[in-house]
């Protein structure tokens, strides 16, 4: 239930600098002689093919493909109560409320109080006749929703177009633009399956509104995921500098082909400390296609909540962690409830590939073609069996958004239930009632155990658990009483098992399987 941490992520748009005045801070790092060489490392290693002295030629050839995106767009701007407007209606009872001043209050038909905002990000043209790839995030409208009032496009000549959205895919967080011109300078796709640990690459942006800013570095990690759901969390890890306005520029490989597209970054402070992430051209190319012929791009769906078997689900279930998934929710009518998928069931391989941290289900069901035949390996109960899925379209993210049911919320005070609550796990338990169903946003019909107290310092506590959650199921087993509970604990434990598997909803979201430790501390 608790959310991992592991810095922020942001995405690498433009925002308005400050620069700090009065002095520059620089921190010296100074290193120690005398470290070791590996017994067997050569004394020297011969520079590897391809290793540029400079990346000067490769610049001067890419750089004029490379554009600045600029959008404006006009966003309400939040009222503000005018102190003096209760004096002067005490003179003028009858005048316009709001007429000397406007603060956006709108009152009496008064116009409500605009400003102009915008984004600066990058991106790269990809033809001749001047079509445009960059981030969807940089385009979309106030809070993530619509568009932009309109975008400019900015070549590396200082040359201004204005560009139109061709189209926008907001789940792969693309976008394709167009700008009306001929013999363009162009870049093209790189095959980013082949690209290695290790390698060199460039980046060109327009990090803080610097057109033109180029930088260089390795790819760090390849598929990293930072979301640990969906498709597209598979990015493409480097060390080369991405700051905010990178967003929707190239990474290229050092044959000059694009094999990312830089869209975040993680940081504590919003600056670059080495870790920047790109879509790869694997994914971002077919995205791309669709929208410049005009068509949604297509992509399968099971209709399955999903969870990785992490470090406390696994041995819950007595499997090894990081291999397949645990479905937490089945949406009814999808592919995967008319195929008998159940909520518990473990996903192990999709068309005979293994289900991994880097090979997820959605992943792999992603890039399926829609109305084929897929083959899921799970294990229901302990036992496996093999279930065959006729693969959907996945919904739009505005459809999906609504499947997934609302936000969650937890009850604030009041006596919840005069029954003497039981404790197990650093959880107080009570059966579930009309009442606390009601307090605790719980959908009617809804069946459990809730829970009315949790001991910080438990291991409960440390994953997330509150008050006012439901217990649906303890190791796949419906409860309806605390003593269910706690016989299932005591049962696990004489087992040898060393954590259970709950099922927890907590008011109107999904549920989702949490694994607690039940080892003596």
């Amino acid at each position: 239930m608790k959310p991992k941490e592991s810095g922020k992520v942001r995405y690498a748009y433009g925002v308005a600098m400050a620069l700090l005045l009065g002095g520059t801070a620089f921190s010296l790092a100074t290193g120690q002689a005398g470290a070791q060489v590996a017994q067997n490392a050569p004394a020297t290693m011969a520079p590897r093919a391809g290793a540029p002295m400079s990346f000067a030629d490769l610049t001067a050839r890419l750089q004029p493909a490379v554009v600045n995106i600029s959008t404006k767009q006009r966003v309400p701007v939040k009222a503000q109560a005018d102190p003096f407007e209760d004096f002067f209606r005490r003179f003028d009872p009858n005048g316009q409320q709001g007429g000397g001043v406007n603060n956006g209050g709108g009152g009496n038909g008064a116009e409500p109080r605009t400003r102009e905002a915008g984004s600066l990000g990058s991106g790269f043209i990809i033809s001749p006749d001047g079509y445009v790839v960059t981030n969807n995030h940089l385009i979309q409208g106030a809070n993530g929703t619509g568009t932009v009032d309109s975008v400019t496009v900015i070549t590396s000549d200082r040359k201004e177009y204005t560009a139109r959205i061709v189209g926008r895919d907001e789940t792969s967080d693309l976008a394709l633009l167009k700008i009306e011109g001929a013999n363009l300078p162009y870049v093209q796709w790189g095959d980013s399956t082949k690209a290695r640990v290790g390698d060199w690459i460039l980046a060109i942006g327009n990090p803080y509104g610097l057109g033109g800013t180029v930088t260089a570095g390795i790819i760090s990690a390849l598929h990293r995921g930072i979301t640990g759901v969906g498709a597209y969390d598979r990015y493409i890890q480097t060390d080369a500098s991405i700051n905010m306005g990178n967003s929707g520029g190239p990474m290229f490989d050092l044959n000059g082909n694009v094999i990312g597209i830089n869209s975040a970054l993680i940081s504590p402070t919003g600056a670059s400390v080495g870790i920047g992430l790109a879509i790869p051209a694997e994914l971002a190319k077919p995205v791309i296609d669709s929208l410049r012929r005009g068509q949604r791009p297509q992509r399968g769906y099971l209709g399955v909540g999903l969870q990785p078997l992490d470090d406390n689900i696994a041995p819950s279930l007595g499997l090894p962690k990081d291999m397949g998934e645990i479905v937490r929710s089945v949406v009814p009518s999808g592919p995967a409830a008319s195929a008998g998928l159940q909520q518990g069931d473990v996903i192990l391989r999709v068309n005979g590939q293994n289900v991994t941290p880097e090979e997820t289900v959605s992943y792999l069901v992603a890039n399926t073609q829609v109305g084929s035949k897929a083959t899921l390996d799970i294990i229901r109960m302990g036992k496996r069996q093999t279930v065959s899925v006729t693969v959907g379209e996945r919904p739009t993210e505005e459809q999906l958004a609504k499947l997934g049911g609302g936000g969650a919320t937890t009850p604030d005070g009041g006596d919840q239930s005069a029954a003497t609550p039981q404790r197990v796990l650093g959880l107080s338990l009570t059966p579930l009632t009309p009442e606390i169903a009601h307090g605790a946003n719980l959908p009617a019909g809804t069946r459990g155990v809730i829970v009315t107290s949790v001991d910080p310092n438990s291991n409960a506590g440390e994953e997330g658990l509150q008050r006012g959650d439901l217990i649906v199921s303890i190791n796949q087993q419906p409860v309806t009483s605390p003593a269910q509970v706690v016989a299932t604990v005591d049962a696990a434990r004489r087992a040898g098992r060393s954590s259970v598997l709950l099922l927890v909803k907590r008011g109107t979201a999904p549920e989702t399987f949490v694994g607690i430790d039940v080892t003596p501390h």
